[in-house]
């Protein structure tokens, strides 16, 4: 996974969903959006990249900040679940 383009991504859902007043909406609506739109790998990928680099700043790429409170808050709903 291109983490470079996965984060060019999620900062383009992070615009959309910091536009609405109400920030719980906008924090729940960026993790739904995440959960249901990307697949496993791709959550994994952004999961990953955010246990590694809490504050949403990586060496060239920069996490949208609602983003990353959405994917902190909700991280466990954006946990793939593993087939049996």
């Amino acid at each position: 996974m291109d983490i470079a383009n996965l984060i060019r991504m999620a900062n383009r859902i992070g615009d959309y969903f910091d536009a609405l007043p109400d920030r719980e909406e906008a924090l729940e609506g960026a993790a739904t959006h995440i959960q249901k739109s990307w697949e496993p790998r791709m959550r994994i990928a952004l999961l990953d990249f955010l246990a590694q680099h809490t504050d949403g700043q990586g060496d060239d790429v920069r996490l949208h900040a609602l983003m990353v409170e959405a994917v902190t808050r909700y991280r466990t709903r954006l946990v793939p679940v593993r087939a049996a």
